[in-house]
C-alpha cells in the first residue's frame, strides 16, 4: 500500500502530484493540495518508495520503481489523473506519460528528458566546498541538506530563512541508483511517445536547472516554457507559490479539465 496524502473530492479528473528527489508528499501538502481541493479538484500526493512514511531509501530503487508507484496510484482512481511533477518527479511524470494515459501533464522545474548530468555537474561546481566530501558522494542527502547548498539549490536568496530551515529539515535520503545511474544515462525519457498536452513551468532563479534546460524540456514536448520571476527551484514552497498554482489552475481550465 502506497503512502498518500489526499484533499478534496470532486467529479473533475483527479490531480496526482509527484515530488522530487529528497522530498516527499509533504511538499505538496504545504500549499498545493488544499488550493486545488478548494478549486474543485481531488488532489493527491504520493510518497515514492523510500520517501516519507515508506521504507528506507537505498541503492536498490530505480526510476522504473517510481513510475510503477505513480501507475499504481493512477490505476486505483476512477479516471486517469492529471499528473504534476516537480524536479526528479517531473522526470518520473515524463516516463509515466510515455506509457500510460492521462488528460494532461504539468512539469515544474523538471529534470530534462536527457537527464541530470549537466545539472549535477553545475551544482557540484558551484558548491565545490561540500560536493567533494566522500561521505556526501556516498550519501547525497549529506550534500543537499547542507544549509548553504539547500538554500542555493532549492530557493531564491530572498526566501525567508525560517522556511528554508524548516523545509531543509524535512529532506530525506534519495536512491543513489536513481541519481548516479538512471538519471545520468540508463533510463532517460522518450518525449516522442508522449501525446498528452503539457505545461512546462520554470523558476527564473532556479539553482538546479537552468532556463536553457527548462526551455529544452518544453521544446521536447512541443510547447513553450513559462518562467516565474524571482522564484527558486521549489516553486510550490516559496512565498510566490499562489501564482504558480493559479497558472496551473488556469491552464487546466483552458483544457476543459
Amino acid at each position: 500500500m502506497l503512502d498518500l496524502i489526499e484533499r478534496g473530492d470532486a467529479n473533475r479528473p483527479p490531480l496526482l502530484f509527484v515530488h522530487g528527489a529528497f522530498h516527499g508528499a509533504w511538499c505538496w501538502d504545504e500549499h498545493f493540495l488544499q488550493y486545488f481541493a478548494d478549486h474543485g479538484y481531488r488532489a493527491l500526493a504520493l510518497n515514492l518508495r523510500g520517501h516519507g512514511g515508506t521504507a528506507a531509501a537505498g541503492n536498490v530503487h530505480t526510476v522504473a520503481d517510481y513510475v510503477a508507484d505513480v501507475r499504481e496510484v493512477a490505476r486505483s482512481l476512477p479516471t486517469p489523473p492529471v499528473v504534476i511533477g516537480h524536479s526528479m518527479g517531473g522526470f518520473v511524470v515524463q516516463k509515466y506519460l510515455a506509457t500510460d494515459p492521462s488528460p494532461a501533464g504539468v512539469l515544474l522545474a523538471s529534470a530534462p528528458p536527457y537527464g541530470l548530468r549537466t545539472a549535477m555537474l553545475r551544482v557540484a561546481r558551484r558548491n565545490a566546498r561540500y560536493s567533494g566530501r566522500p561521505a556526501a558522494l556516498r550519501r547525497p542527502l549529506l550534500f543537499f541538506r547542507t544549509p548553504a547548498v539547500a538554500r542555493a539549490t532549492f530557493y531564491n536568496p530572498d526566501t525567508p530563512a525560517a522556511l528554508v530551515d524548516r523545509y531543509t529539515g524535512l529532506l530525506c535520503d534519495e536512491s543513489t541508483r536513481v541519481l548516479y545511474r538512471d538519471l545520468l544515462w540508463a533510463d532517460l525519457a522518450e518525449p516522442a511517445k508522449v501525446s498528452a498536452p503539457m505545461l512546462v513551468l520554470g523558476a527564473a532563479r532556479d539553482g538546479f536547472f537552468s532556463q536553457r534546460e527548462v526551455c529544452a524540456t518544453a521544446r521536447a514536448y512541443r510547447t513553450h516554457a513559462e518562467f516565474f520571476p524571482g522564484m527558486g527551484h521549489n516553486l510550490m514552497l516559496e512565498p510566490g507559490w499562489p501564482a504558480v498554482a493559479g497558472r496551473i489552475a488556469a491552464w487546466l481550465s483552458g483544457l476543459g479539465l
